[in-house]
Order: C-alpha cells, then sequence, then structure tokens
C-alpha cells in the first residue's frame, strides 16, 4: 500500500505529486530536445511529448517508490 502523502495538512495521492515532477522534468527534456534540433526526426510532436512524459512518469514512480520502500 503507497497510502497517501501529506501537504500542508492535505492529503494527496502520491501519483499526483509524482505527475507534477514529470511534468516538470519532462519540460526540461522538451527544451533540450527542441535545443538539439531532434524534433525535425519525429513524426507527430505531441504524441511524442505525451509518450516521453509517460516514460519519465514511470521513471518518477519507480524510483520513489524503490527508494522509500522500508523492509
Amino acid at each position: 500500500m503507497i497510502g497517501e502523502m501529506d501537504i500542508h495538512g492535505v492529503f494527496v495521492s502520491p501519483l499526483l505529486v509524482w505527475g507534477v515532477i514529470a511534468f516538470l522534468i519532462s519540460m526540461a527534456v522538451r527544451w533540450v530536445l527542441r535545443l538539439v534540433g531532434a524534433y525535425r526526426l519525429v513524426w507527430h510532436r505531441p504524441l511524442f511529448d505525451l509518450a516521453v512524459y509517460v516514460i519519465v512518469l514511470g521513471g518518477v514512480a519507480a524510483a520513489f517508490t524503490h527508494y522509500t520502500s522500508h523492509p
């Protein structure tokens, strides 16, 4: 059971917190991809951006559950 996170007395789902963190990280990744010019190779940019967000969200969720799990 993951439980809830307490943010100043308000209980929120960890997925919401992870989603915000993943969104900020994916914004940075999209900025780097735009600087490098990698979007010239992408067929459908919004779909690609969604895929990047989902991959980052999976990584953030895996990292948080791995480092916060108690033995």
